[in-house]
């Protein structure tokens, strides 16, 4: 399948570190070679590169590794295709408009039954089921809410789309309106927080070593979510499938749950503040 990397910061913040381990997996150590694409924020709008070659030979990657972006939230996604031919149109991260703000999306697995999810107002570009359920996702938004509703009413309405996708296959996605950084777990996910004391981390894919702590402020806080650990040095903590997460200025303000535990379905989503 293929793999995500998402970044929420309280700082603009440069992620080519662990752009560089992703991109290895593009087509080097491994075979996720069928294109890849990222996309920073710069307040409401999104600064996006897509390309249907191997991340780990294409220019435009070498590009990014020479030229830093500095970001709050980032979203990069290395593909393996499955559903839909190699091209540009269908490599993620995709993006569209909705209440005034460019939203992103990513996702890692295989939806089945796609024909199922009528779509009204957005339409795909491309083949993908992962781009129909994000159109899918925003028509259901707009018919739902006129506006940009409050964050905790979004997170909601999320969880309940994201469970809802989940159930047709493998669902592991990243979401953003440049407000929020939302990361669901179908299957697989890792997260990780960096803030003080900062300290040194090495990729696991490539001959590469920083230390954050000449890198960032005392104040500095940034997650960073990936398909599995892309350093071999720092803790990184499995998300359990079926949360979602809710990143806001590099921080998880919440982890959200439709059931306990113990399989008890709730009258409403559980949150549960994790920082």
């Amino acid at each position: 399948m293929c793999e995500l990397l998402g970044m929420s910061a309280n700082v603009p913040t440069d992620i080519r570190f662990s752009f560089a381990g992703l991109a290895r997996r593009g087509g080097g150590v491994g075979p996720h070679r069928d294109g890849w694409g990222v996309a920073f924020y710069e307040g409401r709008a999104a600064r996006a590169f897509h390309d249907p070659e191997p991340a780990a030979s294409s220019d435009i990657a070498r590009f990014l590794g020479a030229h830093p972006i500095r970001s709050r939230t980032v979203i990069a996604h290395i593909r393996q295709a499955n559903r839909g031919r190699v091209a540009l149109a269908n490599t993620h991260p995709f993006t569209r408009e909705l209440w005034g703000r460019m939203w992103t999306f990513a996702h890692n697995g295989q939806l089945r039954g796609k024909k199922s999810l009528p779509l009204d107002f957005y339409a795909p570009v491309g083949e993908t089921d992962s781009e129909h359920a994000f159109c899918w996702m925003l028509d259901q938004l707009r018919s739902r809410f006129s506006a940009l509703p409050p964050c905790r009413e979004l997170d909601s309405e999320i969880l309940q789309l994201s469970t809802r996708l989940a159930r047709l296959g493998v669902f592991n996605m990243l979401l953003s309106d440049s407000r929020s950084l939302y990361a669901f777990c179908g299957k697989k996910l890792s997260c990780l927080t960096r803030r003080a004391p900062f300290g040194e981390a090495t990729l696991i894919d490539d001959d590469r070593k920083v230390n954050f702590a000449e890198e960032t402020g005392p104040d500095d806080c940034v997650t960073v979510v990936a398909t599995g650990p892309l350093t071999s040095d720092e803790t990184w903590t499995a998300i359990k499938p079926g949360a979602l997460l809710v990143l806001r200025e590099g921080r998880i303000a919440a982890t959200l749950f439709h059931e306990t535990p113990g399989g008890r379905k709730p009258s409403h989503p559980i949150r549960i503040p994790t920082c």
